[in-house]
């Protein structure tokens, strides 16, 4: 049955996303973005089960948001063993997306439903819903900026109010050859903002007061292909707080990985 459901989660979103087409290169980065070369400081364990969607590292505690219909929910696990130490499920028709903390609440955002729940970040208990148009991939919180940033999967970054959930104001990102779509899920830190590429092995790293790209890594040789039988794309960034190190994974990925990036 959970088999079933999990094709059938998969199938509706590849549906939706037109993954059933031959996947497109993701646009090229600018030429004036710098080189992030990843360096594997230690492999940890991860749920093989865990489609991730917004993975955050804050006091301690890895808060992970998965999803798939039927399947999503927020997590509090350890960030070094993987171990879940608690879980709330979304209501079964939702599909989660990504996830930020914002002091002792947690924003927690769904793919097309257009639904955002705020949470208690002690016990997850959900304190209200907030709609907003169009899809939810990716989600941060700014804290110098004092604001929310959120992806859709396009080119575009809003900005949103960390308690109201309104939008602020929105940036495109580019290239020099072009939008840079497909922002995934997001990690703000020192005032820019990191992002996965869905369908590719690539991080960026954004300047959103600019939209313009400042840097690429790409991170396929962490966890080769080849090797990735029952595993999904790379999605799920989380800074280490206080370091220049950030945690990495992917859906249904059985490892993370503490990294750094050289350049």
């Amino acid at each position: 049955m959970i088999a079933r459901r999990l094709a059938a989660s998969l199938a509706l979103a590849c549906l939706a996303a037109g993954c059933s087409a031959p996947t497109e290169p993701a646009p090229a980065p600018a030429a004036s973005a710098v080189k992030l070369t990843p360096k594997v400081l230690e492999d940890r364990p991860h749920d093989a089960a865990a489609f991730t969607q917004g993975l955050e590292l804050v006091d301690g505690v890895l808060y992970e948001g998965t999803g798939l219909v039927g399947q999503s929910e927020i997590r509090a696990t350890d960030p070094t063993t993987g171990a879940v130490k608690q879980r709330s499920a979304l209501p079964a028709e939702f599909f989660g997306e990504g996830i930020t903390v914002v002091g002792d609440r947690i924003w927690q955002i769904t793919w097309q439903d257009g639904v955002a729940i705020e949470r208690d970040r002690g016990n997850f208990a959900e304190r209200r819903r907030v709609e907003y148009q169009g899809e939810g991939w990716g989600l941060c919180f700014d804290d110098g900026g004092r604001r929310l940033v959120m992806s859709d999967g396009t080119d575009k970054l809003t900005f949103r109010d960390p308690d109201t959930f309104e939008p602020r104001g929105e940036v495109r990102v580019a290239g020099e050859d072009g939008p840079v779509t497909r922002l995934n899920e997001l990690e703000c830190v020192d005032g820019a903002v990191y992002a996965n590429v869905w369908q590719t092995d690539q991080i960026v790293r954004i300047d959103p007061a600019s939209g313009r790209l400042t840097g690429v890594a790409d991170l396929s040789a962490l966890f080769p292909r080849e090797q990735r039988a029952g595993a999904d794309v790379l999605n799920g960034i989380a800074n280490v707080p206080g370091t220049d190190e950030f945690l990495v994974t992917g859906k249904l990925w059985p490892k993370m990985f503490r990294i750094r990036f050289d350049g």
